[in-house]
C-alpha cells in the first residue's frame, strides 16, 4: 500500500468521523491503486482525497470531499459537485474538505466542540498501526486514539449477506479462472502464462480490474517458494515434464478478495509420487471442513491438518514412528510452516485475528498462524494446508536429535526438489458447519477430467435463507 495513502475515523460523543486522505497525483505519478480498507469497509468510497463522518446517535454521514483545481477535469475528468457523490454513496450530507472544522462545530454547537474518535491500532496481521487523522483545525476538538480501532476491526469479522454476496462472486469469477488455466496449461509454457490467462479471464468476464494479492504461479520446485511471484522470482520458469504447478490467484471484485490456490500437473496426469501428496494435503483439506463450525478453535483445526498430513506421510512411507510423538515434537512444522489460513475479506488478510490482549502461540508452525480465535458464524477463512519439501526447515530436521527417527531418509532425499502441493478455499462459518465458498475440481480424477477437456459448472452460492440470515 502507497505510504501516501491512510486512513482515520474519529467521531463526537456518540459521533464518530472517518477519512482516507492523499493528494491528487497526475497520471503517470501515482502508483495508489487501492482505497484504504476501513474507509473503503464504512463509506464504499472509490475517490482519493475524501473524508467521511458517522453520528453513531443517529446515522447521519457526512461526506467531505476536496476541491479541486481546474486541471483536474483536463487529466482526470469531470469535476463533480457534492450532490453527485451524495447521490452515488447515499450520504446524508456532502461538504469540502476545508469545511470540516467549521462544520462539525456548526453542526454540534449546542453541545460544544465534539470529542473525535480517531482510528487508531495495531493490524495484528501486518504488525502495523493505523495512522490517525489530520486535518486543519483538528486541534480545536479532543481526540480519542484508543476506542474506535478494536471495535470496528470486530465488525470487519463478522461478514453480512451482503459482503458474502461480494466474496462469493470474486470466489465464482476466480473458481472460474482457475478451470480455464488448468484446462489450457501445458509443458513448455511459461508460468506467467498462466498468471495471465487467470487475470484476462477475472477482468475480461468478471469485471474484476484488480488481484487481491500478486499471484503465485509456481511450477515444480519454485512451488516450494511459499511466497513465490515477487519481483525478484517473478512467475517466469519454463513448466517442466513431470513438474507439479501450484497456482494461488484470487480476483477482487469492489474492494473484497478471494484467495484460491490449486495444485496439479502441468501434464495433466498425475503420478505415483504426485498423488500422495496430493492425496495427503487433499485429506487435511476436506478433513478440517468437515470439522468447521461455530466455537471451535483455529489452533486445533491447524493441529488436525498437521495430523492427517502426517499420517498420510507415514501411510505413504516418508515417515516411521508413532504420530503422536510427532505432534509433540512439532515435526508438522517441517512440512507446513505457514498457518492453516486467515480471516478474508476487503484485506486478503483481514485484521481482527488476534483480540486485544491475546498472545499469539510460540510453538514452530503454531506460530505463524494468522489467527488463533475461535470460529463465530460469518467469518470468512481460508483454509489451505500444504506440504512442502523445503531444504531450508529439511536438511536442519534430518539432524535433528528429536526428529531425526522419525524420517525415511531414502524416500525424504528422493521427494527433495519435489517443491510442494498447497489446496486452498475460501469457507464462511455458517449456523452449524460451513460453507466452502471455492468451486474448483479437487479430487484427482476431476483434475484429471478437465485438463482433457471435460465441462466444469459452478454453482452459484447465495447465502440469504428465508429469514435473512446465514
Amino acid at each position: 500500500m502507497s505510504a501516501s495513502l491512510k486512513i482515520t475515523v474519529v467521531g463526537v460523543p456518540l459521533n464518530l468521523i472517518g477519512f482516507d486522505l492523499y493528494k491528487w497525483i497526475p497520471p503517470l505519478m501515482s502508483n495508489i491503486t487501492k482505497q484504504e480498507s476501513y474507509f473503503a469497509y464504512l463509506f464504499g468510497v472509490e475517490e482519493p482525497g475524501f473524508y467521511g463522518t458517522i453520528d453513531i446517535a443517529s446515522g447521519k454521514s457526512m461526506l467531505f470531499i476536496p476541491r479541486l483545481l481546474a486541471d483536474y477535469a483536463v487529466w482526470m475528468g469531470e469535476i463533480q459537485p457534492p450532490s453527485h457523490f451524495q447521490e452515488k454513496y447515499k450520504i446524508t450530507q456532502v461538504f469540502y474538505t476545508d469545511e470540516i472544522k467549521e462544520v462539525l462545530l456548526d453542526q454540534y454547537q449546542a453541545t460544544g466542540a465534539p470529542l473525535l474518535f480517531l482510528l487508531h491500532g495495531l493490524n495484528t496481521d501486518s504488525n502495523k498501526y493505523s495512522k490517525p487523522a489530520e486535518f486543519q483545525g483538528i486541534e480545536k476538538f479532543q481526540t480519542d486514539l484508543n476506542t474506535l480501532h478494536p471495535i470496528l476491526t470486530e465488525c470487519r469479522v463478522i461478514k453480512s449477506n451482503l459482503e458474502l454476496a461480494l466474496i462469493q462472486y470474486a470466489n465464482d469469477i476466480s473458481s472460474e479462472a482457475h478451470v480455464e488455466v488448468m484446462r489450457k496449461t501445458k509443458v513448455g509454457m511459461k508460468e506467467y502464462q498462466l498468471e495471465s490467462m487467470f487475470l484476462h479471464h477475472t477482468y475480461m468476464y468478471g469485471g474484476c480490474r484488480h488481484c487481491s494479492y500478486t499471484c503465485i504461479c509456481a511450477t515444480g520446485d519454485n512451488s516450494a517458494v511459499l511466497h513465490y511471484g515477487h519481483a525478484a522470482a517473478p512467475n517466469d520458469k519454463t513448466l517442466q515434464e513431470g513438474d507439479m504447478a501450484l497456482l494461488d490467484m484470487g480476483a477482487e471484485y469492489h474492494f473484497y478478495g478471494s484467495d484460491i490456490t490449486c495444485s496439479f500437473p502441468v501434464n495433466g496426469k498425475f503420478t505415483r509420487d504426485q498423488s500422495l501428496l496430493y492425496t495427503a494435503v487433499l485429506d487435511a483439506h476436506d478433513a478440517v471442513i468437515s470439522a468447521m463450525r461455530p466455537g471451535v478453535s483455529w489452533v486445533d483445526m491447524h493441529k488436525l491438518a498437521e495430523r492427517v498430513t502426517l499420517e498420510s506421510l507415514k501411510k505413504g512411507n516418508l515417515l516411521f514412528g508413532d504420530v503422536d510423538k510427532m505432534m509433540a515434537e512439532r515435526l508438522g512444522a517441517v512440512f507446513m510452516p505457514h498457518g492453516l489460513g486467515h480471516l478474508l475479506g476487503i484485506d486478503t488478510h483481514d485484521p481482527g485475528g488476534y483480540l486485544q490482549g491475546v498472545e499469539r502461540p510460540k510453538e514452530p508452525g503454531l506460530s505463524s498462524l494468522r489467527t488463533s480465535r475461535k470460529l463465530l458464524k460469518g467469518m470468512v477463512i481460508t483454509v489451505e494446508p500444504g506440504c512442502y519439501f523445503i531444504d531450508a526447515l529439511l536438511l536442519p530436521a534430518l539432524e535433528s536429535p528429536a526428529v531425526s527417527e522419525f524420517f525415511n531418509r531414502v524416500e525424504i532425499n528422493r521427494f527433495r526438489g519435489f517443491g510442494g502441493v498447497r489446496i486452498e478455499s475460501d469457507v464462511c462459518v455458517a449456523s452449524s458447519g460451513c460453507v466452502n465458498m471455492s468451486k474448483c475440481p479437487r479430487k484427482i480424477e476431476e483434475i484429471e477430467a478437465v485438463m482433457a477437456g471435460a465441462p466444469w459448472p459452478i454453482e452459484k452460492t447465495t447465502f440469504l435463507s428465508g429469514n435473512g440470515q446465514v
